[in-house]
């Protein structure tokens, strides 16, 4: 049998080893210099001037809410098609998560159908791109500006996206960025936020470590001063090891998205003329972050799909079941089948297949095949 395809292998390799290795030998593990250091450095690549390190994307998403004044009370509209983590940021904060509706073609949050859903109590929009393909900004910023809301982009896929000549991250108050085991660059568990707002930027950088006003670094190399919590945060700190790996990938960012272009094209190719499997497209002159390649098969048959790839030593996931019909949601806000019939169409229908720089040729042709073999199957 042919060994094992996994869903993602990370690109860690010897430069960013060694930049770790030179943190646990030096006597500062925590929040540090080689934070500072990553924050700029993405900070340049994303052309937004602050940048704060963090434990995740969803702790990002936590914090922009409640720097942004957003609580009990509040709504804020959201995609049912996305990680949970988007919706549960939202209920973390104390506001009351709404959803819209997402595109067929893309499975983004669908902007025609957004504004019917703000009441006077809607204080922001939280947009995802999904799989790394952008959502609609010129029309969700038009919405946001007419209605007076802030807008919160979820970039976890997205961090090299653009669309309608806009960056991902360039539309919002803040930008959330993950850096996730199979994310473009990784630390195992880690995130971003970015802003504009300079004074934005100091509060989110108090509410990642408990609200106090300075951190263990400068405590640390300069002379004692008592500090102050002057607001109540969160202990979401990014560490100087988290920040030693992702600091080399920085650079190689362009060419590990042209790679998974490569990738995602040959795909298209290959399924673009088999009835029955269809997959989400981005728009016309969109760069893409190309974060996942997701099919579309019958919601019959799917469940069916994934196992049939994994018995062929092939890895798959599921991105993703709409969030709405999870249990607690349906339980604490009465959400039900029928209410978001796309998102739940592609929830039903969605499995991702392998993608990530590492692939080689022969295991995308070894995954094409095993698709087409499975579909046919069970068709």
């Amino acid at each position: 049998m042919n060994g094992r395809i996994e869903f993602f292998r990370h690109n860690i390799g010897d430069e960013e080893i060694e930049e770790v290795n030179a943190v646990l030998r030096s006597i500062f593990l925590t929040t540090g210099d080689k934070v500072s250091l990553f924050e700029k450095k993405l900070g340049e690549y994303l052309g937004i001037p602050y940048v704060t390190g963090l434990t995740s994307a969803t702790g990002a998403l936590h914090i922009s809410l409640l720097a942004c004044d957003i609580g009990p009370g509040d709504e804020v509209i959201t995609t049912p098609m996305s990680f949970i983590a988007s919706a549960n940021s939202i209920i973390m904060a104390g506001a009351t998560p709404v959803f819209v509706d997402v595109e067929a073609q893309t499975g983004n949050v669908n902007a025609a159908l957004l504004e019917d859903a703000v009441t006077e109590r809607t204080k922001a929009i939280l947009p995802v791109h999904l799989y790394g393909n952008m959502c609609d900004m010129k029309s969700l910023s038009d919405i946001a500006d007419r209605r007076g809301l802030v807008i919160i982009e979820d970039c976890a896929h997205a961090l090299e996206s653009r669309r309608d000549g806009i960056r991902a991250g360039h539309s919002g108050e803040t930008a959330c960025f993950s850096f996730y085991a199979t994310k473009s660059i990784t630390s195992g568990e880690g995130g971003a936020v970015a802003t504009m707002n300079g004074e934005l930027a100091q509060k989110l950088k108090m509410l990642r470590s408990h609200g106090i006003e300075t951190e263990a670094a400068d405590r640390y190399t300069h002379k004692y001063r008592h500090y102050d919590m002057p607001i109540l945060g969160w202990k979401y700190n990014m560490d100087n090891i988290q920040a030693a790996l992702l600091l080399p990938q920085i650079a190689k960012i362009e060419r590990f998205r042209l790679r998974r272009e490569e990738l995602v094209l040959r795909y298209e190719d290959a399924f673009s003329d088999v009835e029955g499997i269809g997959f989400p497209r981005p728009h016309a002159g969109e760069q893409s972050g190309r974060h996942l390649f997701t099919i579309w098969v019958r919601p019959e048959i799917r469940d069916a799909m994934v196992l049939a790839l994994q018995e062929q030593n092939i890895g798959v996931a599921v991105n993703y079941r709409a969030i709405h019909l999870m249990k607690y949601y349906q339980e604490r806000y009465g959400f039900r089948r029928g209410m978001f019939p796309t998102a739940e169409l592609i929830g039903d229908s969605t499995l991702s297949l392998p993608l990530y720089p590492l692939m080689t040729d022969e295991e995308l042709e070894r995954v094409i095949d095993a698709v087409k073999k499975a579909f046919q199957k069970l068709r």
